[in-house]
């Protein structure tokens, strides 16, 4: 028998490493032998801690959910001394679904084998693409079957991969480079980060065989350094490569040479623009040039330089493998494959999913992640985080492609989803993402550096109930001045969330310009707390209230000092008797 421990950073955060300890503790005191091992993250981040008991033919397991340390002897005594799982701890069906609705590439060995150790991915087939390409394929097939597959970037602009790989190809010089973009900026995605600690060969190995497609020698890994994990993880993965011959020299006896390194990051989100991202490589502040030239033709060092993200560079191993007309039959004609998508926000079931392209944001949302938190109402989705756009409820049949999710005003990007209830104020989600884009720009040009700080100085306004009549029509004008005006992608893209929710949610900026009124209810500026003539003075909400606001005599009726109250919704919270409501 074998217990895996899921230890990525969500399992972490939820006390994995206790409950290890605690296992460590109760097999010792048990006298049981049994190895004790752990994996990155499976992708079911709602229910971690997560902990795999395999069966003594490896391949049969039991999955325990949200194994805190109390409930680890109880697994110890009656599953692995007693032989007879413990089926109150187990997963049950419907999570089970969660995966089982999925078709894993890119998350194919995530949560299932150790990311530290280069045995357990040779045996899932791990490095026999790299064999394949450099000893049996031109740079012609490798560019062939990329095309084939239809592959496209998975870092948010959806650009051809196999173009971008030729393009570096045919541009003279021996002195290459192939880029890894690791920097995962968009809020509330999680994708890279999880792929890189959970199968960082995947991304060593499509790195590989790209920088082979082009005739490149050196890779790159540009992660963010508030990644210590996936950090650590890489730079064993790599050492443990290039002790077995697959980085360096002579891999598999080509003569191809192909060694990489990593460069952390500062956490930059306009380094997600790829000449911004090489100028930050080259030690310099991180801000985009024009193109052309582009980094095909020009990039690191001015050589020529390819740049992709983690999940396109984890395709590469199984598309090499298994075919190219294989992948390219998943998903649609023009958005081929798979994709990963970061379910976040008021959804039930949080965590990693990867689909075929093509499948409607309905089953997604509700048909893996469970639908809305408290079963309340769903709102809307904000996809391609600050790059992206909020597409309504009305349109949740949109099929996952890059062609449909942008006629939405949104976009596919990297893969975040943030899904929003009827609590959410879409002016105030436009307002939070200006914030971040405002605080992200690099400042070149004027346009996004000015112009993103006077939109949102407007929004500012309107969610704490100072709007003015103008003030739709101005955030109107102020977009598309900034969208053609700005140099990059960050200030091109800058203004999305506040046009897509002007487009379906208009009515709520009308209601807090005109009516001082938050239609949601959360606007602090814009909301009040009452109590009713039903309360019956049990005294709660006022020992709750942080700052005092509630006074009244006990079985009395109480009160809601407006002047002191801070709108924190305790009082709501609190009240048994619903006595309190928000206006």
């Amino acid at each position: 028998m074998k217990v895996v421990i899921g230890q990525g950073s969500c399992g972490i955060a939820t006390g994995a490493k206790k409950t290890e300890a605690e296992f460590r503790k109760q097999l010792a005191d048990h006298d049981v032998d049994v190895k004790l091992d752990f994996a990155g993250c499976v992708g079911t981040c709602y229910l971690e801690p997560i902990v795999d008991v395999y069966e003594d033919n490896g391949k049969d397991f039991t999955r325990y959910i949200m194994v805190q340390p109390e409930k680890v002897e109880k697994i110890v005594e009656e599953h692995l001394k007693g032989g007879k799982p413990v089926k109150e701890y187990a997963i049950s069906d419907e999570d089970k679904q969660f995966i089982s609705k999925q078709k894993r590439v890119v998350l194919r060995n995530c949560g299932l084998i150790n990311p530290e150790n280069i045995e357990e991915y040779l045996a899932v087939g791990g490095y026999e693409a790299t064999k394949k390409v450099v000893t049996t394929m031109s740079q012609e097939d490798v560019i062939e079957e990329i095309k084939a597959s239809g592959l496209r970037g998975r870092g948010g602009a959806g650009f051809p991969t196999w173009f971008k790989w030729n393009a570096a190809k045919s541009n003279p010089g021996t002195e290459k480079y192939i880029v890894c973009n690791a920097d995962e900026g968009d809020p509330g995605a999680f994708m890279d980060r999880s792929v890189l600690e959970g199968d960082p060969h995947a991304v060593i190995e499509g790195m590989i065989i790209g920088g082979y497609a082009m005739g490149a020698s050196e890779g790159i890994i540009y992660c963010r350094a508030e990644y210590p994990l996936a950090i650590k993880r890489l730079e064993l993965a790599m050492e443990q490569a290039r002790d077995r011959g697959y980085l360096g020299d002579d891999i598999f006896g080509s003569g191809f040479h192909f060694d990489m390194r990593i460069k952390a990051g500062a956490g930059a989100f306009v380094c997600g623009e790829e000449t911004a991202l090489i100028a930050s490589l080259e030690g310099e502040r991180g801000m985009p040039r024009l193109k052309p030239p582009f980094p095909a033709q020009k990039g690191y060092w001015q050589k020529p330089t390819n740049i992709n993200n983690v999940e396109t560079f984890a395709n590469v191993p199984w598309i090499i493998v298994n075919g190219g007309k294989a992948f390219g039959s998943m998903g649609t004609e023009k958005s081929n494959g798979t994709k990963v998508f970061a379910l976040a926000g008021k959804i039930k079931k949080g965590g990693l999913v990867e689909v075929p392209m093509g499948l409607p944001l309905k089953d997604v949302i509700f048909g893996i992640g469970g639908g809305i938190k408290k079963d309340k109402e769903f709102k809307a989705v904000q996809m391609g985080g600050p790059s992206g756009g909020c597409i309504p409820d009305k349109l949740i049949e949109t099929p996952v492609t890059y062609e449909d999710i942008n006629k939405t005003g949104a976009i596919v990007g990297s893969g975040g989803m943030i899904v929003m209830d009827e609590d959410t104020c879409m002016v105030d989600m436009a307002r939070y993402f200006l914030d971040f884009t405002k605080k992200e720009s690099c400042g070149k040009c004027n346009y996004c550096r000015v112009g993103t700080k006077r939109m949102l100085e407007i929004l500012e306004r309107i969610t704490q109930g100072k709007g003015k009549d103008g003030d739709i029509e101005l955030l109107e004008e102020l977009a598309g001045k900034i969208k053609d005006g700005s140099m990059c992608g960050l200030g091109q893209t800058a203004p999305n969330p506040v046009l897509t929710t002007l487009k379906y949610f208009r009515n709520e900026y009308e209601d807090h310009i005109y009516n001082h009124k938050c239609t949601a209810g959360s606007c602090k500026a814009l909301i009040h707390y009452i109590i009713k003539d039903n309360c019956v003075g049990c005294t709660a909400c006022a020992r709750k209230c942080p700052v005092g606001a509630i006074s009244g005599e006990p079985k009395g009726q109480h009160v809601i000092d407006q002047e002191k109250c801070i709108k924190c919704g305790k009082c709501e919270e609190t009240c048994r008797f619903d006595a309190i409501y928000r206006e």
